[in-house]
């Protein structure tokens, strides 16, 4: 369980394909804290530690994770988000973010609004239902709130805090995002659509 709120980020070293799937390896500023089997969520991709060594650690990427995820378009020196599994004794800030990715978006705008940024991204059809407006949703791991909702365009304001500290400062027009709609939401159509088939 993770709560969308980025720690930090970290540069990819490597990225290997093994049989379907692939070797993801990164530097990590708090690798040296992590052990073999914690849960990383990497740009909101919820991975398992398989290798350390000091800040460089590898994670095994199953070729579904690569199909759904945007992790296979990563490249050596890309920045990621970084979340490590929250503690059950955390404060809990943003939104229960299971690190599940549904899909991707394509961010459409990236702009610069006093010291703010205006950011746009486009979402498949299949996930809008699950977005209202000032809802959450998690971008590349991010926990943002939806300032405009305009069919599959989604509208989001962003601090200079959640910017300076995420792989937003990296993003251009064009880019895939992982894409985490509010579990919530899931949960609330299946109780009315369970309610509906047995004619509640």
């Amino acid at each position: 369980m993770f709560t969308g709120l980025v720690e930090t980020t970290g540069t990819v070293m490597g990225f290997t394909p093994i049989d379907g799937g692939a070797r993801l390896t990164l530097d990590i500023p708090f690798g040296s804290e992590l052990s073999l089997g914690d849960s990383v969520a990497v740009n909101g991709c919820c991975l398992t530690v398989d290798a350390l060594d000091g800040n460089r650690v590898s994670f095994d990427l199953l070729s579904q994770t690569i199909r759904v995820t945007s992790l296979g378009n990563l490249k050596p020196g890309s920045l990621v988000n970084l979340e490590r599994a929250m503690s059950a004794m955390d404060r809990f800030g943003g939104h229960f973010v299971m690190g599940h990715v549904d899909n991707t978006g394509t961010i459409t705008a990236l702009e610069p609004v006093g010291q703010d940024h205006r950011l746009e991204v486009r979402i498949p059809d299949e996930l809008a239902r699950y977005c209202i407006d000032k809802g959450s949703i998690t971008i590349d791991g991010i926990s943002l709130t939806i300032a405009n909702l305009n069919g599959t365009l989604l509208e989001f304001w962003i601090t200079p805090h959640t910017f300076g500290r995420t792989n937003l400062q990296d993003a251009v027009i064009g880019q895939p995002v992982n894409l985490e709609v509010d579990m919530l939401a899931k949960y609330v159509e299946k109780l009315f659509t369970a309610r509906e088939s047995a004619g509640i």
